[in-house]
């Protein structure tokens, strides 16, 4: 099974950029989505931004991914 998680966009150079998952920081590719902007969220899979998500679509899988896993 893949699982692709939302990060949030922090910073971005070019096709690369750091995203914040959850306290922890990451170089990603944003090859895929070159439109993106600093503060957007994504759908991150193996170190690809696949697509940009809506904050609140963020969250409820956000959500959803911590009560599957019993985080709070």
């Amino acid at each position: 099974m893949c699982l692709a998680i939302p990060a949030k966009l922090i910073e971005k150079k070019g096709e690369i950029g750091i995203v914040d998952l959850g306290g922890v920081n990451k170089e990603i590719s944003l090859a895929f989505v070159p439109q993106i902007k600093e503060g957007e969220w994504v759908l991150l899979h193996t170190g690809f931004a696949l697509e940009i998500i809506s904050e609140k679509e963020a969250q409820e899988t956000i959500e959803l991914l911590q009560a599957a896993y019993g985080i709070k």
